[in-house]
């Protein structure tokens, strides 16, 4: 099963341009460490985006977990990164209760 409506998805920039491609951020530091080694950068943050709704959105769910705020799905896949290598990374998507989209919650090496 693929994440309903993914093809309304909502990747917020700020999301990757303050948190995922952010070294200096708290939580996401680390993860942005990863993904600069790989290629991606805050001035072309779009390109992370596009790669992540082109691997990601495109493959089925590895596990589905309702919360208190809706309905997470993780799904496990490769990216092709710029430096064509492949980058192993889990993204978190909720489909918030109320809502019938996903959004990104957060993507971390798998």
């Amino acid at each position: 099963m693929k994440i309903p409506n993914s093809d309304r998805a909502v990747i917020e920039p700020s999301k990757l341009t303050e948190y995922l491609l952010n070294t200096e951020h708290k939580r996401g530091g680390t993860k942005a460490k990863l993904l600069l080694q790989f290629g991606y950068c805050p001035n072309n943050w779009q390109q992370l985006e596009s790669d992540i709704r082109k691997f990601h959105l495109t493959v089925d769910v590895n596990l589905i977990k309702e919360t208190a705020y809706g309905t997470r799905y993780e799904v496990s896949a490769n990216l092709l990164t710029p430096i064509n290598r492949p980058l192993l990374v889990k993204t978190v998507w909720q489909i918030d209760t109320g809502t019938d989209f996903p959004r990104l919650i957060t993507l971390f090496p798998d």
